[in-house]
């Protein structure tokens, strides 16, 4: 059946839709599924077809209408919530086992004890160890509604096993995992995403550097995909000053909305250094498009992903959910960064046609036509529109360090449960030993014991990993860094990986280049 055919039925579930119209597609489609519904020679799966319509409905419309069942709402949401209803473990599943990374500070678990380590081997009484547990499964056990309870045991070294009665609450999803001081001046800050807690979340980071004497930012942005609008419009607000334009949208359906500058911000003054990269998209293109065309900032990295709609949640009756587009957003300047999407194949195939055409590693091909070029509002410097931010100073994509064997270990995983089982077994030593993420970022060394270890254990878990010395020579200062980065991760959380692995990402390194070098003033910004 004709899937488009099946997906406009879909439109005519109710005949109160259809009165509302005498549309003759409408009514085309409401015969269509009634003759179904009255003639099939089987039952009709009603539920399976109608969200393949839906599916199939918002595919011919554009690449970010999306549609979400009832039973992953919670689950999509999350993120843009910035909080979610369980435990609150940070856990990864090691050998069947499930196993507690990290209890969330000040989380249920945490304050009854549950450690780093510790090992959930039955849950309300049913063994889960040895079982084939899968992410998805272990969801479902420990999350649920705030104030409910569940019974966990757990197994800690040669201790007997104890149960824990943990009552659900609600568990903060941070949008800010990293925020330190990367000397005495130059602070730094990752936003994973943009959600309803973003906005608290930077104001504090921000006044945590401050304290701690910061004087120039480095923000990144790299490999955030987003999320919502207002939480770019907040951040955006912390760099711009006197009523600035942030962005504004508009829609067929939809009329001009306008976001400015409207508060004091924490970082009004002061060089700052945005980070980009090519999976940077949607609100992380807002804030970063709103800081160039004021020239308040400098964008350093790759073309960002070029995500201009806008989308709004609409709740479906039986609890589902779409994500329709329903505008379009332009920058200060009157950029729209939206790439085409008319052949949808090469919109899903973008970041790679962006490599074989040699994009990540050379500026030079980036080919826009004139008729994209804007002015930034102050320096009327050029900027483009179509297709993502084009960053003031481009950073190539470095693989001088990937070798084949490099690449066959990051893709086989061992060096992320290495990592986790050498933190696990030698959590105690550590902590004792650093009593700080820095003082391990200096002293900690990944040495001859450590690798052939590691080494051992990769080739234990995939026979195919066998070492490879020449690929080892070419790989071993980033296999080094990156083990290292993990084993700190594993410890202490998210912030410690940042603090020791960004010595290996060029984008960040080639930021830091332009504050100390005297590169950023050369760009003579405003609002220094």
């Amino acid at each position: 059946m004709n899937r488009i055919i099946i997906a406009l039925a879909t439109l005519m579930l109710s005949s109160s839709l259809f009165s509302q119209g005498d549309d003759a597609n409408m009514l085309r489609l409401y015969e269509v599924y009634t003759y179904i519904d009255r003639m099939y020679v089987d039952d009709v799966p009603n539920k399976k077809i109608s969200e393949a319509a839906i599916v199939a409905m918002l595919e011919e419309l554009d690449p970010h209408s999306t549609y979400i069942p009832a039973d992953e709402v919670e689950q999509a949401n999350e993120r843009i919530n910035g909080s979610f209803v369980g435990v609150g473990i940070r856990f990864n599943i090691l050998k069947d086992t499930l196993l507690v990374v990290n209890p969330i500070p000040g989380g249920p678990s945490e304050k009854l004890g549950v450690r780093a380590g510790d090992q959930i081997v039955k849950v309300d009484g049913e063994n889960i160890a040895g079982t084939g547990l899968k992410n998805s499964q272990v969801r479902e056990l420990l999350l649920g509604e705030k104030g409910s309870k569940v019974v966990v045991t757990i197994k800690r070294g040669a201790e007997d096993l104890k149960d824990y009665t943990i009552t659900r609450d609600k568990i903060p999803v941070n949008s800010v995992v990293s925020a330190f001081m990367v000397d005495e001046e130059v602070g730094y800050i990752k936003l994973t995403n943009f959600s309803r807690t973003t906005e608290e979340e930077v104001d504090l980071a921000i006044k945590k550097l401050k304290k701690a004497g910061m004087q120039d930012l480095i923000f990144d942005l790299q490999g955030n995909g987003g999320g919502l609008l207002y939480a770019a419009k907040y951040v955006a607000d912390e760099f711009l000053s006197d009523d600035k334009l942030i962005v504004y949208s508009e829609g067929r359906k939809q009329p001009r909305s306008v976001l400015k500058a409207d508060k004091k911000g924490d970082f009004e003054k002061g060089r700052l250094v945005v980070l980009i990269d090519e999976s940077s998209a949607s609100a992380s293109e807002i804030l970063s498009g709103a800081v160039q065309d004021w020239d308040r900032g400098l964008i350093v990295g790759r073309r960002s992903f070029g995500k201009g709609l806008v989308q709004r949640p609409v709740e479906l009756s039986d609890g589902a959910q779409l994500r329709l587009t329903i505008a379009r957003y332009y920058t200060p300047s009157g950029r729209f960064i939206q790439k085409p999407y008319e052949d949808i194949s090469a919109y899903r195939n973008d970041y790679m046609e962006r490599y074989l055409h040699g994009e990540m590693m050379h500026r030079d091909s980036i080919n826009l036509p004139d008729s994209l070029i804007h002015k930034t509002l102050v320096k009327e410097r050029n900027v483009y529109g179509g297709g993502g931010i084009m960053p003031d100073v481009f950073v190539p994509l470095d693989t001088s360090e990937y070798s084949d064997y490099y690449k066959k270990l990051s893709r086989s995983g061992v060096i992320n449960t290495f990592s986790l089982e050498y933190a696990n077994d030698n959590r105690k030593k550590i902590k004792n030993k650093y009593k700080s993420v820095e003082g391990f970022k200096n002293d900690f060394e990944i040495d001859q014991s450590f690798l052939d270890e590691f080494f051992d254990y990769a080739v234990k878990e995939d026979s195919n990993l066998v070492f490879v010395e020449e690929d080892y020579t070419l790989s071993e200062d980033l296999l080094k860094i990156r083990l290292k980065s993990m084993v700190a991760q594993n410890i202490w959380d998210f912030e410690a990986f940042y603090q020791i692995f960004n010595v290996k990402n060029e984008i960040f390194m080639e930021a830091y280049k332009t504050l100390k070098n005297g590169s950023y003033d050369k760009m003579n910004l405003n609002e220094k």
